[in-house]
């Protein structure tokens, strides 16, 4: 039996907790946050003794400590804002607690995020026989599982990955962001990046775009983004010839976000309005709709997937693998839309995997640099169920020279 405590009481966390209180491993849970009435909120739809709510600001390394302390969990799952990641892994350190994320850390006050700043608490957390697992969602996540997973029964090397993203739901709202406001729209409107020939080729943001199709979805315009899964496979991958991540908007979407742009009101910058200090894109997500609340009328599903090719026994080789997820499912399951679900359900399985011991080691790590056996058998009957191609027609078999934007 084990003791789990969740940071973070988005939509992400809702998931978390929920599947958390129907795995019998973990006999005693603590949701925490700074809003301590969403924890209030999660708790009384779930109604389960195991779960215990308490206020926090992970911003304040001694806060989340003293909570560590008095609690006593076997591990943390940090569900909470990117921004906080080093505050949290600080306290999981102090605490002596092994540490799970979805997405990786991302500094306030620039557009920026990268693992180096996590991946440098390496020796700190081997040294104090704790495991950190960075970036257990689904995208960051599952990805890197799946293209491990790849890698160990059908390859001998890895050389091209692409990583496809597709939301084919409707909120029916004008426009909305399907995870934080301020997060989501920071990542879009960065520069597209991807890994070629053991180097990293920026490109203009959403400038390389083409129509992928998607399982039971059918084809969608996808466009090239940079992600930070990309920085964690080119690393321990070392095979890889080139590795991209692409995701699907819709017109409509995207002429809202150049609107928005236009305006200035996606800038991260404080400018100065009747005498108070503003950063307009914090402004613009307190007028967008909460992304949990998008949840109860969202219908569709989302597909995310890995294109792998390679070669097996010196031959050329193809691999797809892939989950779909659909939105109303995940509402009536969890109260929650397929987004949050897709990233809540694997930071659970990747939290028993440390708990079973499976994964635990000391340090830090990414998922790909795991064994993915145990934590596939877990995907489909924890609610994600996936599909795989295996030498199959690719979207991109003809694609491995440069892309027409």
């Amino acid at each position: 039996m084990a003791r789990v405590m969740i940071v973070g009481a988005g939509g992400v966390g809702n998931v978390v907790a929920h599947k958390c209180a129907a795995q019998e491993e973990f006999s005693d849970i603590l949701l925490a946050s700074r809003s301590v009435e969403k924890c209030h909120q999660i708790a009384q739809r779930i109604s389960s003794p195991k779960l215990k709510i308490a206020e926090l600001d992970a911003n304040h390394v001694s806060h989340t400590v003293k909570l560590l302390k008095d609690f006593q969990p076997d591990i943390l799952i940090n569900v909470a804002l990117p921004y906080q990641d080093l505050f949290l892994m600080e306290a999981c350190l102090e605490a002596g607690v092994h540490y799970l994320d979805t997405a990786n850390y991302e500094p306030p006050h620039e557009a920026k995020f990268e693992y180096g700043w996590q991946w440098a608490y390496h020796d700190r957390f081997r040294q104090a026989g704790i495991t950190a697992i960075l970036g257990c969602g689904f995208d960051p996540g599952v990805t890197g599982v799946f293209t491990a997973y790849g890698l160990k029964h059908y390859f001998d090397e890895i050389h091209y990955l692409d990583i496809v993203d597709c939301n084919a739901g409707n909120h029916g709202r004008a426009f909305a962001t399907n995870f934080n406001p301020e997060i989501n729209i920071r990542e879009i409107t960065q520069e597209g990046r991807y890994y070629e020939d053991g180097k990293w080729i920026s490109v203009p943001p959403l400038s390389i775009h083409r129509s992928i199709p998607y399982p039971e979805i059918g084809d969608r315009e996808s466009y090239l983004l940079y992600h930070e899964e990309l920085e964690s496979l080119a690393k321990h991958i070392p095979t890889l010839k080139r590795a991209r991540f692409w995701m699907t908007f819709s017109e409509s979407y995207l002429t809202h976000l150049r609107v928005l742009e236009n305006l200035g009101l996606t800038r991260i910058d404080p400018i100065d309005y009747e005498g108070q200090e503003i950063v307009p894109l914090k402004f613009l997500k307190a007028l967008l709709p909460e992304p949990a609340s998008l949840a109860e009328n969202y219908v569709g599903q989302t597909s995310i997937g890995c294109y792998l090719q390679g070669i097996k026994a010196g031959r050329p080789h193809s691999y797809y693998v892939y989950n779909n997820c659909d939105h109303a499912l995940a509402y009536q399951e969890v109260g929650s839309q397929a987004i949050s679900y897709t990233t809540g359900v694997p930071a659970v399985i990747g939290a028993l995997m440390v708990v079973r011991g499976i994964w635990q080691q000391p340090g830090v790590f990414n998922v790909e640099q795991c064994d993915p056996d145990p934590f596939m058998k877990l995907l489909g009957p924890l609610g994600l169920p996936w599909h795989e191609v295996i030498d199959g027609a690719s979207p991109f078999q003809d694609q491995l020279v440069e892309e027409v934007a």
